[in-house]
C-alpha cells in the first residue's frame, strides 16, 4: 500500500501505538482520523512520533484496526490541516538551572541561547504529560536537545525546558527530566478560564525576557459543612475517587481514579451505592473519623474499621449513630482502603470526575484532619452483602504481575528481556498514585538514544536511565521520553495498586516481541 512508513506496536488488549516517521506524518494522520474516525477507536493521543490508539469496549486492538487505520493514511506530503492561527507572548525570567548546559550543548553562550529562544517562533504540536502541558516545536535546529541523564523529582511550576526539539511550560510542580532555561508566572492551566489551557494546539508562542503582572485567579470559598463525616486524624492525606475521566487524554488530562477500582466499586454496592459515585481512597493509616449524624458506612481494600472497639468485617456495611467514632488502623496487608457512605459524599466533580488526581493536581483538594465530609444524599438502593474481601500482598511477599511486552521491548536486548523478567523486583517506599518506583539489578540498553516523547499507558513500566523500572498507576504522566518495556495487563491494575513497600514483583509474560501485523484486505 502506498503512503507514509508505519509501524503499530503493541501496549495493551485495547491499545497500540502507531508509529510514524515524523512529527508532520503523525499530525497528519491524527488530522486524517479525526476527520473520518475509524469505528472501535475511543480515544488517540498525539505525540511526537506516534499516535496512541485506545479502543472502546470490546475492541481489541489488533491487526484488523491496525488496517483500517493504515487506510486512513494521507498521501505523502500531505500537511496538517491548519490549526488555531492565535499567538501568545510569555514573559520568561531566563536563568535555569540547565542554561549553562543547554548552552555548551549547543555552542552557544548563555546570553546567545537566550536570543535563540526568543527568536524562534514556537508552534504546540500536542499536549500530553500533565493538563496544560504543552509540546511546541520551531524552526531552528539547534534546540534538538538531549533530556537530563536522571530525571528531577521536583521541577517548580512555570519552569521553562528543552528537550528533543520541544520547549515546554510546567504547568503545576511534577517530577520531569527536561533541560531547566527559565521561568514564567503565567499559569499555563487554569479551571476558571475557558478553555482551561493556555497553550492548544496550533497556537502559536513567543518567549520574551521580562516578568509579566499575572493576577491569578481568586479561588472561590468552597462552604464547610455544619456536620458530617469528621476527620480527627489521618496519618496520610486521603483523597476522593471514583471511575475518574477517561477520554481527555489528548488535552493533557489524565484519567485518574482508584488505584483498587474493585475495591471501590464494592465499597459502593456494600451501603447500596451506584458503583461510580466518590468514595474516600485511603492509604494505609490510621486514620480516626466522627460522624456528627446517624449513617451507613462500608470499607474496602486493605483495612479494616472499627466501632467502639468492635472491628467491623472488612466490606461489609455497617451503621453508625451521631457521636460514634471509626478508627482505621493500618493494614497488616495491601496499601488502600476505600470508605463508602451511603447516599455518596457532597463533593463537587472536576471535568466531570471527583477523582482528585495526585500529579496534576486536578480534582477536589486531599482530605486532612479537620475535614467535615458532608452527604452527598444521592439515592440508594438496598444492601446486598458480597461476600469476603480478596487477600492482599504483605511487605516481603512475591506478587506475579502478567504484563504484555511492548511498546519498546525492541530497544533492549533478548538478554535484557529475559533479566527483566526473572527477576524479583523490590517496591521502594518512593512509590505513590504516579508510579510504582522498583529496585533490582539496572536493565541497561546498548546506546543512549534519546526517544521522542510518546504516549503511555496506565500499567506502563517505563525504564529511565537509571536501570531502575518505574510502574506507572492511574495519576502517572500521559506521555513520557524513557522507552516503556512492558505493559501491565489491565485485569492486573488493581493488585498493582495494592502492592505495598518491602514486597518484590516479579512480572511474567511470553518472552518475545513482534509489533502487529495489519491485516490485508479479503
Amino acid at each position: 500500500m502506498a503512503g507514509m512508513s508505519m509501524r503499530f506496536l503493541p501496549v495493551g488488549p485495547r491499545t497500540f501505538l502507531a508509529e510514524l516517521e515524523d512529527l508532520d506524518q503523525t499530525l497528519a494522520l491524527f488530522d486524517a482520523l479525526l476527520a473520518d474516525p475509524v469505528p472501535g477507536v475511543a480515544e488517540i493521543i498525539p505525540a511526537a512520533r506516534t499516535l496512541m490508539i485506545r479502543t472502546a469496549p470490546g475492541v481489541f486492538a489488533d491487526g484488523r484496526l491496525a488496517s483500517a487505520i493504515l487506510a486512513r493514511q494521507p498521501a505523502p506530503g500531505t500537511p496538517p490541516n491548519a490549526r488555531a492561527s492565535e499567538t501568545v507572548e510569555l514573559p520568561v525570567t531566563y536563568g535555569g538551572e540547565d542554561l549553562a548546559d543547554v548552552a555548551a550543548h549547543m555552542g552557544l553562550s548563555e546570553a546567545e541561547v537566550i536570543t535563540a529562544h526568543q527568536e524562534a517562533t514556537w508552534q504546540v504540536a500536542f499536549c500530553g504529560f500533565a493538563p496544560g502541558f504543552a509540546y511546541m516545536t520551531c524552526d531552528d535546529a539547534r534546540f534538538d536537545l538531549p533530556r537530563r541523564p536522571a530525571p528531577r523529582t521536583r521541577i517548580p511550576a512555570g519552569s521553562v525546558a528543552l528537550a528533543g526539539r520541544f520547549c515546554g511550560v510546567y504547568p503545576q510542580e511534577t517530577p520531569g527530566g527536561w533541560q531547566l532555561i527559565g521561568q514564567t508566572e503565567v499559569p499555563m492551566w487554569d479551571l476558571d478560564r475557558d478553555p482551561p489551557a493556555l497553550l492548544r494546539p496550533g497556537v502559536r508562542c513567543r518567549f520574551v525576557a521580562r516578568r509579566a503582572e499575572v493576577h491569578p485567579s481568586a479561588a472561590i470559598p468552597q462552604p464547610r459543612p455544619a456536620k458530617g463525616l469528621r476527620v480527627i486524624s489521618t496519618a496520610f492525606p486521603m483523597v476522593f475517587q471514583d471511575e475518574g475521566r477517561p477520554g481527555q487524554g489528548g488535552q493533557g488530562v489524565s484519567a485518574s481514579g482508584a488505584l483498587d477500582m474493585g475495591a471501590a466499586r464494592r465499597a459502593n454496592r456494600a451501603v447500596g451505592n451506584a458503583s461510580d459515585l466518590p468514595v474516600l481512597e485511603i492509604t494505609l493509616g490510621p486514620v480516626r473519623l466522627c460522624a456528627d449524624l446517624p449513617m451507613t458506612l462500608a470499607l474496602t481494600g486493605a483495612g479494616q474499621a472499627s466501632v467502639a472497639g468492635h472491628s467491623i468485617p472488612r466490606g461489609a456495611a455497617f451503621a453508625v449513630d451521631a457521636g460514634d467514632e471509626i478508627t482505621i488502623d493500618p493494614p497488616q496487608a495491601g496499601m488502600r482502603s476505600y470508605l463508602a457512605l451511603r447516599g455518596g459524599f457532597r463533593v463537587a466533580p472536576v471535568l466531570g470526575s471527583a477523582a482528585t488526581d495526585t500529579l496534576a493536581h486536578v480534582g477536589p483538594d486531599p482530605v486532612m484532619a479537620g475535614a467535615v465530609l458532608a452527604p452527598g444524599n444521592h439515592s440508594a438502593v438496598a444492601v446486598v452483602a458480597e461476600g469476603t474481601e480478596p487477600e492482599l500482598p504483605k511487605p516481603g511477599d512475591l506478587v506475579e504481575l502478567p504484563v504484555m511486552l511492548g511498546p519498546r521491548a525492541d530497544w533492549f536486548t533478548p538478554a535484557m528481556i529475559r533479566h527483566f523478567l526473572t527477576q524479583e523486583w523490590l517496591v521502594t517506599p518512593q512509590s505513590s498514585r504516579v508510579g510504582i518506583r522498583l529496585q533490582g539489578d539496572a536493565i541497561t540498553r546498548e546506546d543512549a538514544a534519546e526517544l521522542p516523547s510518546e504516549g503511555t499507558e496506565t500499567g506502563a513500566i517505563q525504564i529511565p536511565h537509571s536501570g531502575q523500572p518505574v510502574l506507572f498507576l492511574a495519576d502517572h504522566p500521559l506521555t513520557g521520553g524513557y522507552p516503556v518495556i512492558a505493559t501491565l495487563r489491565p485485569e492486573a491494575l488493581d493488585l498493582a495498586g495494592q502492592i505495598p513497600p518491602g514486597a518484590r514483583i516479579r512480572f511474567t509474560a511470553r518472552a518475545d516481541f513482534a509489533p502487529i501485523t495489519p491485516e490485508r484486505p479479503a
